[in-house]
């Protein structure tokens, strides 16, 4: 077990780390510290990566059946402190409790699904000469960097750490340096159940996860976060030759056709624009909504901007938490100022709230263009900025306008233009008439800056194995 005031683990073994910097984290919800935390320095994340490296060949070598059984221990041991680590999770990032043990939820179950596939995971056999056997098998790259976000902490990591290690890498996990306690507990349970050094941990600060990505000991850098982080991440690998997979920031759009209900399409905008006060990497970000619609469209979204209960994740009534940051606040803020000082208007919201906390209100904005920031650029906030279009087609063909290609909504009631849309839009999830949801399973690559690579799915045990060929000729006399 860790003592608490262990932040770095390194072939089983927990310590403070050699870094003489540290970082605070506080309560999005108030503003004050929740603890102090070291930034790993260089030579941290070096003995890291060796510890990892040191662990390679036996993991490697493990039957693929220890390792699933040890990956479903692992997932127990998640669900039995699952409440804890939602905690942990409203308190470092402000997320609603509901919202957090959901995550915790989906995590635990990611878990499991990878302990059930990993074992089946491999390749296949080729049909060469009847005194030759020719097949291709599936290996482990060997060491994997993980690197995560805050905004959903515990998901996204069991899903990268899962697929990792169940076929057999070892890991260095850094976590955000906003979730540094939630990435210490899961590191905590997940590791009591794997061979030391197959799970290790580095906190720390973008300077720290460069040292990461850019170890020329690591084989493979997982990473989800920000277009910025991921451009960084791609120039390393590039030197190092790890292999980079990226899930990187979006601007989702949504198109609203004609002939939708305008209260039933203003809900789905909502839900896309302002759960988890839009820190939500397929949050939609832009909306284009069709004229005939509009008015009432607006109207409906507005009012239920207004009447959504803001206030602390730890309280059950809540329903927008506080972004997880002051320092994110002020982006997002700055985002809407530059809006409405460019022509936009704000229906509600668009203000910074008195009193402690890195509260924002839910945001509404019409009379945007695509020039602005706002539609253009990933905001990840409670802001929903709206263009009001004449045609669906005007709508598509605005949505299909980006660099940046993670997901797509479009609601509508006509088939034809649900045809169009899926098959048009440069996307890697494409949802017609529900912002979120979908059937288990399905996996996407990114288009554009938002990535590269699967990064959740049954297709992630791919990307974390390399294929080799083997040609297996009898002795000839």
């Amino acid at each position: 077990m860790r003592p608490r005031d262990m932040w770095m683990l390194a072939g089983g073994r927990w310590s403070q780390g050699a870094g003489d910097r540290m970082f605070t984290v506080t309560d999005p919800a108030n503003g004050e510290p929740l603890g102090v935390v070291p930034v790993c320095a260089a030579g941290d994340v070096g003995t890291a990566v060796a510890a990892a490296g040191d662990a390679a060949p036996g993991w490697m070598a493990a039957p693929a059946a220890e390792r699933g059984a040890a990956l479903r221990a692992a997932a127990r041991a998640v669900e039995e402190r699952g409440d804890e680590l939602a905690a942990l999770v409203t308190a470092e990032m402000g997320k609603p409790t509901g919202d957090a043990l959901g995550g915790v939820e989906a995590g635990i179950a990611t878990l499991r699904q990878y302990a059930e596939l990993g074992p089946l995971h491999g390749g296949r056999s080729l049909q060469g000469g009847w005194d030759a056997a020719d097949f291709m098998v599936r290996e482990p790259h060997g060491t994997v960097a993980v690197i995560t976000p805050w905004n959903d902490p515990v998901a996204i990591a069991c899903g990268l750490i899962g697929a990792a290690v169940v076929t057999g890498n070892t890991v260095v996990h850094k976590p955000s340096e906003r979730t540094p306690h939630t990435g210490a507990m899961l590191a905590e349970l997940l590791a009591g159940h794997l061979p030391d050094g197959v799970l290790n941990l580095v906190t720390g600060d973008g300077e720290t996860g460069e040292a990461l990505a850019g170890h020329r000991g690591v084989d493979v850098v997982a990473h989800v976060g920000s277009t910025r982080a991921g451009r960084r991440i791609a120039e390393l690998t590039t030197r190092t030759g790890a292999k980079a997979l990226l899930e990187n920031g979006g601007a989702d759009p949504l198109v609203v056709d004609a002939g939708v209900d305008p209260s039933w399409a203003a809900g789905q905008a909502a839900t896309g624009c302002f759960a988890n006060a839009g820190q939500i990497c397929t949050s939609v970000e832009r909306v284009y909504v069709h004229e005939a619609v509009a008015a009432g469209f607006l109207d409906a979204l507005a009012d239920r901007a207004r009447t959504m209960r803001m206030g602390a994740g730890a309280d059950p009534s809540t329903e927008l938490g506080p972004l997880v940051d002051e320092r994110h606040r002020a982006q997002v803020h700055e985002q809407v100022e530059k809006a409405v000082a460019d022509g936009a208007r704000v229906l509600t919201g668009g203000h910074v709230p008195d009193g402690p906390g890195s509260f924002y209100p839910a945001t509404v904005l019409t009379g945007c263009t695509d020039a602005m920031a706002v539609m253009a650029e990933e905001t990840f906030g409670p802001v929903a900025p709206v263009r009001t279009v004449a045609t669906f087609d005007e709508g598509l063909d605005a949505a299909r306008r980006s660099r940046y290609g993670l997901a797509a909504t479009v609601l509508t009631r006509d088939t034809a233009h649900a045809q169009a849309a899926w098959r048009t839009l440069k996307a890697g999830t494409v949802k017609i008439n529900a912002v979120f949801g979908g059937a288990p399973g399905g996996a996407a690559t990114p288009r554009r800056v938002s990535g590269q690579g699967f990064g959740y799915g049954p297709e992630l045990l791919d990307e974390m194995t390399a294929v080799k060929v083997v040609h297996l000729q009898n002795v000839i006399p």
